[in-house]
């Protein structure tokens, strides 16, 4: 009976014992699941939240999501609000210590970023006006230099959380830094420079901020909200005064709108992937900006 008991009490703790484990990280989106299994290797275990082929503007808090932050030791984050429909709910409800607002668990990226001004950085903001960003664009994933800087910022969540690891966190780091600098010296010569493109929606300013290219319109007249004929008819004027031949869009916002217009002037519709897994072959962090690249280049229209 004593060896049962003994044996049960082994069990256990070899059951709950988190350090042996590794950490679970919780990821809201894709690439930021990516990049922290680069940083975090094999003491971590990561789930993420959103499915690469849905709007993040648009997710609804689920039992399973609960679940998963409730055992999260640490929950990563995209912030500037782009959560904001959710991620509250999920914090509140899990009632885990360890990812509330101001714990080392509590892993907003946003904060190691330079942010581009946002929708509607200053004034009121409702709802009328679309789904507006007052805290700065959200879609900071596409920067390779901001990525950089939340490389770094997620091997210092980890290293506070798991001071044990801070080395295998570092070297795992510093080899991140390597790739993102041959991927950089490859990157350098995408030739996107002072090309002028229309946008469905404002998803690509910093990738245009980085590679010297231009978004001169957008078909959204305001984020989130179906634009109106005479909004598009202004548009389609504008890519004739600019020489505009190519319309970005990502797989989730291809509707008839982009459609009507890539019809009607001849441009091309090119979609892009918005986050890692949202095309086959896009794997990881590095993949999404490989594919995006290539398909500006060579003007393939994307796919699937």
């Amino acid at each position: 009976m004593k060896r049962r008991v003994l044996l049960w009490m082994i069990l256990f703790l070899l059951l709950s014992a988190p350090a042996s484990a590794g950490l679970n990280v919780v990821a809201t989106l894709p690439w930021i699941g990516s990049i922290a299994r680069e940083i975090g290797g094999d003491r971590v275990r990561v789930r993420v939240l959103v499915r690469p082929t849905q709007d993040a503007h648009y997710v609804e808090a689920r039992p399973s999501m609960i679940l998963a932050a409730r055992r999260a030791d640490l929950l990563m984050y995209n912030g500037l609000d782009l959560e904001a429909g959710y991620l509250p709910v999920l914090v509140e409800s899990s009632r885990n210590p360890r990812i509330q607002p101001g714990m080392p668990g509590d892993v907003d990226c946003s904060r190691f970023v330079e942010v581009l001004q946002g929708d509607a950085a200053t004034g009121r903001a409702d709802r009328s006006m679309g789904d507006i960003h007052p805290l700065g664009n959200p879609h900071y994933h596409l920067s390779p230099k901001n990525i950089a800087r939340v490389a770094r910022g997620m091997a210092d969540s980890l290293s506070a959380v798991d001071p044990g690891n801070r080395d295998l966190y570092m070297a795992n780091l510093a080899a991140f830094e390597r790739k993102l600098s041959q991927k950089l010296k490859q990157w350098s010569g995408a030739g996107l420079e002072g090309g002028r493109f229309v946008a469905y929606h404002r998803f690509f300013e910093y990738l245009a901020a980085e590679f010297g290219f231009h978004i001169v319109g957008y078909i959204e007249e305001k984020p989130g909200i179906p634009p109106s004929a005479a909004h598009i008819q202004e548009v389609m004027e504008r890519m004739k005064e600019d020489g505009v031949t190519k319309i970005l869009t990502t797989v989730y916002q291809v509707g008839r709108e982009g459609r009507y217009v890539s019809e009607r002037t001849g441009a091309e519709l090119v979609v892009l992937p918005h986050d890692v897994g949202s095309m086959k072959g896009v794997d990881d962090w590095f993949g999404l900006i490989d594919r995006i690249l290539e398909v500006l280049k060579g003007g393939t229209g994307g796919g699937r």
